[in-house]
């Protein structure tokens, strides 16, 4: 997959998600091996996993969406409480994806966001990075309202254009 395609896939999310225009986040492709390791030291978790995002500004830097108990009743967006200095690049975080469980999980029929879709490795790593922005935006899919509203946008970010 070609890195232009990454980077606009990557600015599409960022955009969907309110993410101020100049910004910038890095993007690591991996192996299972430092998905692993980082998973266990940053997540208690065991094991690889394929995709971990690190954010450096807190969830109230972006826009609210519905679900992610920061939107007005009339489910407007709220205001976000940073605001990025004028004509500076904001540094919004580290995205980790593990290509070789991306592909893994594409071969075996088990991507998407229900893990139930046999595509591209292509269009996994894409949907991975996706997801990674916009948990770098503070969306978070814990809760079912939330998980609906981070799957919609995933869904808008990745169809054809």
């Amino acid at each position: 997959m070609p890195f232009r395609a990454l980077a606009t896939t990557a600015a599409e999310a960022l955009a969907a998600a309110g993410a101020p225009r100049l910004a910038s986040l890095t993007l690591v492709l991996s192996d299972d091996a430092e998905l692993a390791g980082l998973n266990a030291e940053h997540m208690r978790e065991h094991g690889p996993t394929d995709v971990l995002s690190f954010p450096l500004l807190p969830p109230s830097a972006f826009p609210g969406y519905a679900g992610s108990g920061a939107v007005h009743r009339d489910e407007r967006p709220t205001e976000p409480e940073y605001k990025a200095p004028p004509r500076q690049r904001t540094h919004l975080g580290d995205i980790v994806i593990s290509v070789e469980r991306a592909i893994a999980q594409a071969a075996d029929g088990r991507g998407g966001q229900t893990g139930d879709i046999a595509w591209s490795a292509a269009d996994e790593i894409r949907l991975l990075v996706v997801h990674g922005v916009l948990h770098i935006c503070g969306w978070d899919h814990a809760q079912p309202e939330e998980r609906d509203a981070m799957r919609a946008l995933e869904s808008r970010v990745m169809r054809p254009q």
